[in-house]
């Protein structure tokens, strides 16, 4: 509860105080709140157009504009009316600065007018000095500040530092299936600009060179392949990998299942011992790392057998993006073993495995319902005592049904960006929708580059840090 002092009060000499850290976030809602939209002051920018992302500084607006929360919340608080302010900026903050400001009452003016001096600074080192003007409260307010609604910034940093991670490597090799509307040929065109891979075009070449026209986009120096049958270039896809002229297969305008046709069968495919399965990687607003889910695209009823490369494959593709030592949480509808819920059982099974040496690389613990799985409080409540429950970052689901749903509830209700990739099979898959924009496939793609690169060197670019920004 915040509770004022009334202009009765307040005596000269009074002071009250903050520390506030500076967030990327803060940047972001300032920049929405403000209108201003200065590329100095906006997090993963690259402002000077050199391919550096310099380290944002927080608007001077903003700094000084954190007076308002010592004076409106503290001193005098709650029904405090602005007058007057000055600022004399001496300094300038960044994304982490601990900032200190400092109000102190200096002077009482008739009609309830009181002045204060105004101070911020970090480290010791003054950012602002200014004088504030204020018509005081005349009675006592008090204020349930927790009754203010959240605000969810809708900010894709990991799909941003998994792109930047994969420009690192050299681009990938790539067969690309029927790319033939504007919406899959751009994916593989950005992807190629962005330096991720390097495509080679397999589909019908007049609707490919239409859909280059329509984005306005050149095919000069790319190989086209021209195949008019959609099923007959996901062929020529995978017959590229076994000749060696590729390393990873996308699906472009296709269905799923005519390219999944060639991947899986037994004469000529890509299949390997482990089963293969399908991996989304989800950027969700909010959370501190990305989240997998699998398998929501390919094995529809999986049994146990399935389930454990299933769970094997996400491991590694959690680990190809820096997640050391994932949580993995294998989901049912409860968090209990129950012989009448087979999904519980298969978690229990599986979480037992892990513990066993026979699934590698992760903590796995199941069953986990979906609250308590991603919720710490949520397992809290239920009192399980787990290093997973209320942190996983991987999801295990019982079938594609319950999988696909969530991923697309994620997408569409959380505003969470997908990439998917198929694993388990020669060389990556990147398995999109039709629907996908660019932005996802060029994501699905730099998480292709990352696995790749991870199962040749068992290292990934670089280790995410949990409790960091990046």
């Amino acid at each position: 509860m915040a509770s004022n002092k009334t202009y009765e009060q307040i005596s000269i000499g009074d002071t009250a105080e903050i520390i506030r850290e500076c967030s990327s976030n803060d940047l972001l809602v300032f920049a929405h709140a403000s209108g201003n939209h200065n590329p100095i002051h906006l997090p993963d920018t690259d402002w000077t157009g050199d391919g550096k992302v310099d380290k944002p500084v927080a608007p001077a607006m903003w700094v000084g504009g954190l007076a308002s929360a010592v004076l409106g919340n503290i001193l005098p608080g709650p029904g405090t009316v602005y007058l007057t302010q000055s600022f004399r900026f001496l300094g300038r903050a960044a994304v982490g600065d601990k900032i200190h400001v400092r109000v102190t009452a200096k002077e009482k003016k008739p009609d309830n007018v009181v002045v204060f001096d105004l101070s911020v600074s970090k480290d010791g080192t003054p950012l602002v000095e200014g004088v504030a003007e204020v018509r005081a409260p005349v009675k006592t307010i008090e204020f349930d500040s927790s009754a203010l609604p959240a605000l969810l910034v809708q900010r894709h940093r990991h799909f941003n530092r998994m792109i930047e991670m994969a420009k690192t490597l050299p681009p990938l090799p790539t067969a690309v299936a029927a790319p033939d509307d504007p919406n899959s040929l751009e994916g593989a065109l950005l992807a190629k600009r962005e330096g991720l891979i390097d495509p080679i075009l397999i589909g019908a070449r007049e609707r490919i060179e239409q859909a280059a026209k329509e984005l306005g986009e050149s095919l000069e120096g790319l190989e086209l392949i021209d195949i008019e049958d959609e099923s007959e270039a996901a062929g020529k896809a995978v017959d590229l990998v076994h000749e060696c002229r590729v390393k990873a297969v996308m699906k472009g305008h296709l269905h799923t299942d005519h390219l999944l046709h060639h991947v899986v069968k037994s004469n000529g495919g890509l299949r390997t011992k482990r089963r293969i399965s399908h991996v989304f990687v989800m950027d969700i607003p909010g959370r501190k790392t990305p989240v997998l889910i699998s398998d929501a695209a390919i094995n529809i009823t999986p049994d146990l057998n399935t389930k454990v490369d299933i769970t094997q494959n996400a491991i590694n593709a959690a680990r190809a993006i820096g997640l050391d030592t994932p949580r993995v949480g294998i989901l049912s509808a409860i968090e209990t073993v129950n012989p009448a819920i087979p999904s519980s059982l298969d978690a229990a099974i599986l979480s037992k495995m892990a513990e066993r040496g026979q699934i590698t690389g992760a903590i796995v613990d199941g069953p986990l319902a979906m609250d308590n799985a991603i919720d710490v409080q949520a397992a809290r409540t239920k009192g399980i005592t787990s290093l997973v429950a209320g942190r996983a970052e991987v999801l295990i689901v019982p079938n594609l049904e319950s999988g696909n749903m969530l991923a697309k509830e994620l997408t569409f209700i959380a505003h969470a960006e997908a990439a998917g990739l198929v694993i388990g099979a020669k060389v990556p898959v990147m398995l999109t929708s039709r629907a996908d924009d660019s932005r996802a496939r060029l994501a699905s793609c730099a998480l292709a580059l990352l696995h790749t690169h991870w199962k040749a060197t068992g290292a990934p670019v670089a280790t995410l840090d949990r409790d960091g920004e990046n």
